[in-house]
């Protein structure tokens, strides 16, 4: 295919982010891999997956699939994506600077491993720098044409997506986003005849926290397709190839900031505090009820006390998320917003479990 006034004047590939979507089961590999076979035959563009599920291990995802000792399961699975992320900066550095492909500080020699196993499997990477074993050169081929990467993961929160958003904004990359709607009996179904299903509990967990994209209000949700999985190939469809086409022509500028989109990035960060201060609430919850238990509280009482603060948890969160004073202050102060907002719940706790103690 010829190339484009864009890439003529600048000198450099045309790199893609396609990040999809939804619930466990929904037919997002699929997907994956009908795109990775039929976008070089039908566009001409070069294509690789980054399956989440193959490239973070196990035992961060299932409980009980890994060594015991470990970090608790979604500090290890955080953990986990943050390195993936990593590694996918690293390759886009090499891919819009050019250079060798080297390993981020702090990346173990496991993660490091699967991600370059994923890389040469599909043609990105050729033989190790000389002298380094943890740097790699591109394959001559990887930068001759557009490339797309496809990220394969459920991508529930708004926030995880955004994190993609952001590196295509750093290196002035197209992004766009497909999520897959899937009815929830439909996934659990499906997820059952895996020959390693997920238990039944994390997909109804998930749905009740998946984020659909929401192009109204964010602007960087502009780029966004939302499908039905049971549409038949969807490889071939039609909406599908003019989305990744016209974001490919339009990469996202390093200065696209205006103020729909900061109201956007407040949003998403006054989310991700709530999320941070319900985890921070319960490990309050927790303790408290240690204390009244070991203050010997009855056991008659201690449903109770343990009703009582959740009600003051659930009343806690809703205030928080419906103040005004969230979307003006977070993310506009050094301090930990999480910190800051639990001290009064931590406060009134306290109180309600010394009424049940000085009874």
């Amino acid at each position: 295919a010829p190339r484009t006034t864009t890439e003529a004047t600048c000198g450099r590939q045309r790199v893609g982010l396609c990040v999809l979507c939804g619930l466990p089961a929904a037919g997002k590999s699929s997907l994956a891999r009908g795109l990775r076979l039929r976008l070089p035959c039908r566009q001409r563009w070069h294509c690789a997956l980054l399956p989440y599920d193959e490239l973070i291990p196990p035992e961060a995802i299932a409980p009980g699939a890994g060594a015991t000792g470990l970090a608790p399961l979604p500090s290890r699975w955080k953990s986990h994506r943050h390195a993936l992320l990593r590694c996918l900066e690293h390759l886009l550095q090499a891919l819009t600077r050019g250079g060798p492909l080297c390993a981020p500080a702090g990346c173990t020699e496991a993660t490091w491993g699967r991600f370059v196993a994923c890389c040469r499997g599909q043609g990105l990477l050729s033989s190790p720098a000389p002298g380094a074993a943890d740097c790699h050169y591109l394959a001559s081929g990887a930068t001759s044409r557009p490339l797309y990467l496809i990220l394969d993961d459920n991508f529930y929160y708004q926030s995880m997506r955004y994190e993609v958003y952001q590196l295509a904004r750093k290196y002035s990359l197209s992004f766009c986003q497909i999520f897959l709607e899937c009815p929830l009996e439909q996934c659990l179904q499906r997820n059952r005849l895996r020959s390693a299903p997920i238990p039944d509990q994390t997909i109804y967990q998930m749905a009740r926290k998946i984020e659909m994209p929401d192009l109204a209000k964010n602007a960087w949700e502009k780029n966004s397709l939302i499908l039905k999985s049971s549409e038949c190939a969807l490889e071939d469809n039609l909406q599908i190839i003019d989305l990744l086409a016209n974001a490919l022509e339009n990469p996202v500028k390093q200065n696209e900031e205006n103020t729909e989109q900061k109201e956007a990035d407040r949003a998403i960060c006054a989310a991700s505090t709530v999320h941070g201060a319900d985890q921070t609430c319960r490990r309050i919850i927790s303790q408290a009820m240690k204390n009244a238990k070991d203050k010997n509280v009855h056991p008659s009482e201690m449903k109770g006390l343990a009703e009582e603060l959740n009600r003051l948890k659930a009343a806690f969160l809703d205030d928080l998320r419906q103040g005004s004073h969230l979307k003006n202050q977070i993310c506009q102060t050094n301090s930990d917003p999480v910190t800051n907002v639990t001290s009064s719940f931590q406060y009134e706790a306290t109180n309600i479990v010394n009424k049940y103690i000085l009874k």
